[in-house]
């Protein structure tokens, strides 16, 4: 299943994706697509087509809910950020490829930083460059997990049950403010450098997170080429190193680390400029396009 959220008109909606056409989902309008992963994807329907990702007559929705005033394609849907997470959880030095061309050691365990919530961008929008406060910005495609039940304390088993789906991230990154204040909050943070998107796909139609295909193209050109396979520690394993620590809520998403490619390792080194469109893909979910801009924030 390939759920997301929609833009049709000035209304935003949860819907799914089939075949390059969105339905909308049989919960109450502006319902967050946060709240229905919460709630269970199983249980929704798509407006006028039955339990969603079926196509059969299935439940009745999430508490018994009617249509959500559609039924059939929704004429003009453009994809847009797919949620607003709770939290942001991403990891560092987590490929092998990219610890090679870091020349760093391989971390004893997963090194966790945040982005803030604020960052998260959709489809088509702007990663905006303020030059007055960063000259290097980078890209980093990235698997991203979200979240679709409550982990604490989670087994490895319980913590891959716990995910509602996947969708691919940049997660863009000011080096020289990363790099300059020791730790990386500040740096992966800014207005704008987490886009995510354009559809969350269920694991059951994913497949095995450990073995897709990931890539980064800049103009055209591609700079990031790998497979999750070369993860140092894995989706499962990560999400119950962080249960540990955290309690994981529904929205949350993870951001489980980027391969070789980075701009920053280049030689010479190659940062984004205003005018630059990126592209970020992972293999069975999509492609993420997002142009580059100039502007104070």
């Amino acid at each position: 299943m390939r759920v997301g959220t929609v833009r049709v008109g000035q209304t935003r909606m949860a819907a799914e994706e089939r075949d390059g056409r969105w339905y909308a989902l049989d919960v109450p309008p502006g319902t967050p697509l946060e709240a229905v992963l919460a709630g269970g994807l199983g249980t929704v329907r798509t407006a006028g087509l039955g339990t969603a990702g079926t196509g059969g007559l299935g439940a009745a929705g999430i508490g018994g809910l009617g249509a959500v005033g559609t039924t059939g394609a929704l004429d003009g849907a453009v994809p847009v950020r797919p949620l607003r997470p709770g939290k942001i959880v991403a990891i560092g030095l987590n490929y092998l490829d990219h610890i090679r061309e870091a020349g760093m050691d391989k971390p004893e365990r997963p090194l966790i930083f945040a982005k803030f919530p604020s960052s998260v961008i959709g489809p088509g929008e702007p990663i905006v460059i303020d030059a007055g406060l960063t000259e290097r910005v980078d890209w980093e495609v990235e698997l991203a997990a979200v979240i679709g039940t409550p982990l604490r304390n989670a087994s490895e088993d319980e913590a891959l049950a716990g995910v509602a789906g996947y969708t691919v991230a940049n997660d863009v990154s000011a080096r020289d403010l990363q790099f300059a204040d020791g730790q990386w909050t500040r740096g992966k943070s800014l207005d704008t450098f987490c886009p995510l998107g354009p559809v969350i796909v269920t694991p059951d139609e994913l497949g095995d997170p450990q073995a897709l295909k990931l890539w980064t193209r800049v103009n055209g050109e591609t700079v990031q080429d790998s497979s999750t396979a070369e993860m140092l520690f894995g989706v499962a394993e990560l999400l119950a190193f962080c249960s540990r620590a955290f309690t994981l809520e529904p929205g949350d998403v993870v951001l489980t680390g980027t391969p070789w490619g980075c701009g920053e390792f280049m030689n010479p080194r190659r940062s984004l400029r205003p005018g630059d469109t990126v592209e970020v893909g992972v293999e069975g979910i999509g492609t993420l396009v997002n142009p580059v801009t100039e502007g104070a924030r």
